[in-house]
């Protein structure tokens, strides 16, 4: 299954947002749980309607979003 079958964005859904097909659970939740250290074990213990192929699916949505990104420093304002 492919990042295009369970990522999906629909205006009446989180107000555009990437959400999990059938989960109405935006991407940035899930990368928001990444972040706080949960393992995707953990995540789908907690949400038993996602699967593994889901979570890879959240990860490739979001790696694609940055790949041809241009990042520039910021400067750290004291």
């Amino acid at each position: 299954m492919s990042c295009k079958d369970c990522i999906v964005t629909g205006p009446s859904v989180l107000v555009g947002k990437p959400v999990v097909k059938g989960a109405r659970l935006s991407v940035e939740f899930f990368l928001g749980f990444k972040a706080a250290g949960w393992s995707d074990e953990q995540i789908l213990e907690n949400y038993l309607q996602l699967t593994a192929d889901d979570l890879h699916a959240v990860y490739a949505f979001a790696g694609a979003l940055i790949k041809d990104e241009e990042f520039l420093p910021l400067e750290m304002v004291p």
